[in-house]
């Protein structure tokens, strides 16, 4: 179920190759070795970026936001000559910025308040995303916006971390009461309002949506988590290992979902890109300990195929993932997923190979996703038109639809 955006359907219309090339020729440039503090070991030299007057600056904001990499191409952009950028893209995505550093700065100041009271309540939790893993992975608190705050916590500690945040003022957001969220999406949006401006809390107690495999153990993710200071407050977050298992989860979910992910692709690069072979190697056992083997696989081979191919252990080993996905169509599955030319696998079948061809874990995340679309329609009772019949995912004795996070 992709994104109800209307810039789909203009860009759609646009086609906007130019467009895209020119988004992928700026990511290539921002990751280029010696050129970002992110090093990685590319293949080939960054492509130079298109020249401005090819493009159109209206689409190409688009795509940028669509993929929440905006500010990677302000970034881009900066080291390159003059006139490499139309007048009115670079005056938006300096907007963009500075609306990305408001909001941000917003979503770190109540991350340092919750952590107070959660620690208070002593409740066992890790943040998620955000700000905090911008600032990890690139330098750079500001980097994609965050409207929300993510927190992870043990199935056992969720109702206990929902009080605390009340204590707070949060209060449960009314669409994230139903048994469908909590149980099988296992979370809940929480919102305070204090007149000014709405704060969301993402508490989670699961880390993936059915219809996609799940980490075996979500404990782990508490007991791996590392600190890091904000402003002389020592913060949970989860440790580089998960951080970039997390990302390729995101890849993955938005894979499913038809969604526009270069923004967690990058994620995926920048992560892996820190490791050295050694901890590519724990990574690659971790990441089969949880069951999300081919998910990793999935998340780096995206990251090869729109930031070209980074010639390590970890990229050797993505190749053979989705291998009947040429690397055309995947590059725009990731980037431009509304393109109507995309020939999109059916989804039972990325399962089944998410899932390592093994029939019983196939099967019984294709059961989970079964009940959670049964819980779906009988608590949702969503106005929304039904899947196509390539888009279900089958079972033995019945089929089930992909579930959409939100």
């Amino acid at each position: 179920m992709a994104v109800h955006d209307g810039s789909y359907d203009r860009l759609r219309a646009a086609g906007c190759a130019d467009e895209v090339a020119y988004v992928q020729a700026c990511l290539r440039l921002f990751f280029a070795p010696g050129v970002n503090a992110i090093d990685t070991q590319a293949d080939t030299p960054a492509p130079a970026i298109p020249a401005a007057p090819t493009i159109s600056a209206a689409n190409v904001a688009d795509i940028a936001r669509l993929n929440k990499v905006a500010v990677f191409l302000l970034k881009a952009l900066a080291r390159t000559p003059t006139g490499a950028a139309p007048a009115e893209l670079s005056a938006w995505l300096d907007g963009y910025r500075r609306r990305t550093m408001s909001m941000n700065a917003a979503c770190i100041g109540d991350s340092m308040a919750i952590d107070r009271v959660l620690r208070e309540s002593q409740v066992d939790f890790v943040f998620l995303k955000g700000p905090l893993q911008q600032h990890l992975l690139y330098g750079d608190h500001f980097m994609k916006p965050s409207g929300d705050v993510d927190i992870l916590v043990a199935p056992t500690g969720f109702a206990k971390a929902r009080d605390a945040l009340r204590t707070m003022g949060y209060e449960v957001a009314g669409k994230s009461r139903s048994v469908w969220w909590v149980r099988f999406l296992g979370e809940q949006h929480m919102v305070r309002e204090d007149g000014t401006r709405a704060s969301t809390v993402d508490l989670h107690h699961r880390l993936q949506q059915p219809g996609s495999p799940s980490p075996r153990d979500i404990d782990g993710f508490l007991r791996r988590k590392r600190e890091v200071e904000v402003a002389g407050a020592a913060m949970p977050i989860i440790s580089a290992a998960d951080t970039l298992l997390l990302s390729a989860i995101s890849v993955a979910k938005a894979f499913f979902n038809r969604e526009p992910c270069a923004g967690y692709v990058c994620d995926v690069r920048a992560s892996a890109s820190r490791l050295s072979e050694a901890e590519q190697r724990m990574v690659l056992d971790h990441a089969a300990e949880q069951g999300l083997a081919d998910t990793l696989l999935l998340g780096l081979r995206a990251a090869d195929v729109l930031l070209g191919a980074a010639g390590t252990l970890l990229s050797d080993r993505a190749a053979r993932i989705l291998a009947r996905i040429d690397n055309a169509d995947l590059f725009h599955m990731v980037v431009a997923p509304w393109l109507a030319s995309l020939r999109w696998p059916q989804r039972r079948h990325v399962l089944w190979e998410l899932c390592g061809r093994e029939p019983v874990r196939y099967l019984a995340e294709a059961g989970w996703a079964a009940s959670a679309d049964l819980s779906r329609r009988i608590f949702e009772r969503p106005a929304t038109i039904e899947p196509a019949r390539s888009e279900m995912i089958k079972i033995v004795g019945g089929a089930a639809t992909h579930a959409s996070e939100r």
